[in-house]
């Protein structure tokens, strides 16, 4: 099977969606921060993915992407909650939180510590922003997929975009609703892959470099 990557932006539903391949036997990674993640993983969802997929697409040419689109209202007052509790750790210096992690939020919403990074108007244009540099940059490819949780058969038709159609299917589990963010640790499974897997070139990620000709 193909690799697959969930960009949908945080507070879209990554979470669910990741819990529900894990039921479907996938391996999969709420995050990679590590190449050896990216290894071992079927899937990877949220950082980096949503905002290094033009890289990911070179490093994995027969891979999948999966952008999921969340109502903007309802996403705007989750992404507030969430960078309400992340913000200290995201600070450039002080904050504790993994380089690439900050640099994915920072490159997707600007500036961490800039005094309307919770504005609903800002946020907003985040969204589209993101959303419409995903749509452009995989306009007429199949290897792409959007989806909404809240349609009717969305999980089956995620399986099929993946290639698993022989299995019963319900609804997306809902995980991570209102203030909670922390339902994929609490969340029990023998496929979940560690965020920071070491492997052979221990901890470290990807050189997106190319090599010159």
């Amino acid at each position: 099977m193909s690799k697959v990557f969930i960009i949908g932006l945080p507070r879209t539903g990554t979470t669910s969606v990741s819990a529900a391949l894990l039921e479907q036997g996938l391996k999969v990674a709420h995050i990679g921060l590590t190449k050896r993640a990216f290894e071992v993983a079927d899937v990877v969802s949220d950082v980096p993915c949503f905002c290094d997929y033009p890289q990911l697409d070179q490093l994995f040419p027969d891979a999948k992407f999966v952008y999921i689109d969340r109502p903007i209202d309802t996403w705007v007052a989750s992404i507030q909650m969430l960078l309400t509790k992340m913000r200290p750790n995201l600070a450039d210096k002080t904050g504790t939180f993994h380089p690439i992690l900050k640099r994915c939020f920072k490159q997707t919403f600007g500036p961490l510590d800039a005094d309307n990074l919770l504005d609903q108007a800002r946020l907003k244009a985040c969204y589209l922003a993101h959303q419409q540099a995903v749509y452009h940059y995989f306009k007429h490819r199949d290897d792409f997929l959007s989806i909404k949780l809240s349609d009717n058969n969305s999980l089956q038709t995620l399986l099929n975009f993946i290639g698993i159609h022989d299995s019963p299917t319900a609804e997306f589990p809902q995980l991570n609703v209102g203030t909670h963010v922390a339902s994929w640790g609490e969340y029990k499974h023998p496929n979940k892959v560690n965020t920071n897997l070491a492997g052979p070139e221990h901890r470290k990620f990807f050189d997106y470099r190319i090599p010159k000709s």
